[in-house]
């Protein structure tokens, strides 16, 4: 487990304030942020690399203060893998373990023991990346801090290892907490996600809470949601909840209190259709389509409401199925349920 409770940290001019999150023994945990905002410091604390500053860091319920970092129990990835330069793959993999046999089958399972005479001068990025993680695996941490471990794959071998390493993960059950800027892999990878942003963490839980019910409209921008309003929140018949924003009126449930606020809408929640839909949607305006931007098996279609632009993001598929075009008239729905008041 790593449970940190208003945690501080300086490294140079940079600071973390106020770092509050829990990584449950065993569990998969994600650090999402913009370049800059402290995932690497975050992680060099919590190893016992930077000295903290302020509050606590317990792992595995063991108070880590005056811990060092040898004493921790932790495996350590850099993005930049930071591999021992006179030692041959094999020697790097095998450094810090006390079970060959052991180190060679997670080798093999990562492709790295066809690796082992070679010097780690002459491999690629991508080479250096895996024996990195490799090694770090075959110490047997108890817990094990990845540091975007695997942005020097190509794509389809950073398919294949994020699937080997998530099923390591849960056959020797250590604790994980990886920094990525992917927010398909961290909803892949994560039973926690943790938002840091300038030395701060603005939100951590689940990655479905996190990315469906953003604490802010900052959060729902950083994370990639589209359609995002500033407007103000009433309270209508019966204690339904609508929100205004220009000339749009959505309706929302949940409690938000009234006032000033904004609303959050997934594009993937939104339906297109040529003519006004028959479900049961409490929201549906009539529009014109602005943009239609294919994106592989995706396409972002945007519709002009009463000068508002929506999102929404269809398959492909269904975009030719109806026969969207730029200019075109359709109505777009979605439900109460999917607009998310922050």
């Amino acid at each position: 487990m790593i449970a940190a409770s208003g945690l501080g940290a300086r490294a140079g001019a940079f600071a973390l304030c106020d770092i509050t999150f829990t990584v449950p023994h065993g569990a998969y945990g994600v650090v999402i942020g913009p370049a800059g905002s402290g995932k690497t410091t975050l992680l060099e604390t919590i190893a016992g690399l930077v000295r903290p500053t302020a509050g606590a860091l317990s792992l595995g319920g063991r108070d880590m203060a005056g811990v060092p970092p040898e004493q921790r129990g932790i495996g350590f990835v850099y993005q930049r893998a930071f591999l021992f330069p006179h030692l041959t793959v094999e020697e790097n993999v095998e450094y810090g373990t006390a079970d060959a046999a052991f180190a060679r089958m997670i080798a093999e399972r990562l492709g790295v023991a066809a690796l082992y005479p070679r010097d780690v001068r002459s491999l690629s990025g991508g080479e250096r990346a895996l024996t990195a993680i490799a090694r770090a695996v075959a110490a047997r941490p108890a817990i094990l801090l990845l540091d975007e471990p695997y942005s020097a794959l190509d794509p389809r071998r950073r398919t294949l290892v994020r699937r080997e390493m998530r099923a390591m993960h849960r056959e020797f059950a250590y604790t994980v907490l990886q920094v990525t800027h992917d927010f398909t892999e961290a909803g892949l990878l994560g039973d926690v996600a943790v938002l840091l942003d300038a030395g701060r963490v603005l939100q951590w839980g689940a990655p479905d809470k996190v990315f469906r019910e953003p604490a802010s409209a900052y959060v729902a921008e950083f994370l990639g949601a589209e359609n995002v309003f500033a407007g103000e929140v009433r309270t209508a018949e019966r204690g339904a909840i609508e929100f205004r924003t220009g000339a749009l009126t959505f309706h929302a449930v949940g409690d938000a209190p009234a006032g000033v606020g904004h609303a959050v809408v997934r594009a993937e929640e939104v339906s297109i259709s040529r003519s006004a839909p028959g479900s049961s949607a409490r929201n549906v305006f009539p529009g014109t389509i602005t943009e239609l931007a294919a994106l592989g098996a995706l396409t972002r279609v945007v519709v002009d409401i009463g000068g508002t632009p929506l999102v929404a993001a269809l398959t492909s598929h269904s975009v030719r199925e109806l026969s969207l075009a730029e200019g075109q008239a359709v109505w777009a729905s979605f439900k109460a349920m999917a607009v998310h008041l922050c």
